[in-house]
């Protein structure tokens, strides 16, 4: 059995992570998807992540959503997974197992999302600021391949996924996407201040 999860931002997940997915062919193996999201919504992600999947020969017997840490705003779902996430998801684990020899192929109109799926804008899109002391952290770390070593500062927009791990990583706390910050967190609060649950659909 194989357990494919993916990040979500914006209610979807990553081209990059989709791409990749594309060069694995299933070859009719069981399969589990985990859409992990910062404490809004998954939207269409766990129905992306269906389709791509199953196009490419798996058969998803069950799909789980899991809530963590907002990437950008990270008061929003800060600490998550913790101890009680944790503790539910080794649960889901279970059920999974115990039921797997008996599991059928999950239909894709039980899986939550709509398609066409949502558009997604691209960005916000983090930068360094004079504080930033030229260590190449960001760039050896991003993800995408977005930040180029002759230039760290700044970042490639048509590579960045807007995941954040070179904020996350910066020593310096260099890098972010500045004025942005604070009006994106109050947008966000009223869709991310209150605890969203994970959920096991199988």
């Amino acid at each position: 059995m194989a357990v494919i999860a993916m990040p979500v931002f914006v209610g979807r997940v990553p081209s990059l992570a989709v791409n990749r997915l594309g060069h694995i062919a299933g070859h009719n193996a069981r399969c589990v998807i985990v859409a992990v999201y910062g404490n809004r919504a998954y939207d269409d992600a766990l129905l992306e992540m269906y389709d791509v999947a199953t196009c490419n020969g798996f058969r998803v017997i069950a799909a789980i959503s899991a809530v963590a840490e907002h990437s950008i705003v990270r008061a929003y779902g800060a600490g998550r997974p913790d101890s009680k996430d944790r503790d539910e998801l080794l649960g889901f684990g279970r059920r999974i197992l115990l039921g797997m020899d008996s599991s059928d192929v999950l239909g894709s109109h039980r899986v939550p999302g709509n398609r066409p799926y949502r558009n997604v804008n691209a960005g916000p899109f983090p930068t360094a600021d004079e504080s930033c002391i030229a260590c190449g952290k960001c760039a050896h770390n991003c993800p995408a391949g977005a930040i180029s070593e002759d230039a760290l500062r700044d970042v490639d927009k048509d590579l960045c996924i807007s995941c954040m791990r070179c904020v996350a990583i910066c020593p310096e706390h260099s890098r972010g996407i500045g004025a942005v910050l604070p009006a994106l967190a109050e947008r966000l609060r009223p869709l991310c201040s209150a605890r969203k649950g994970n959920e096991l659909i199988m």
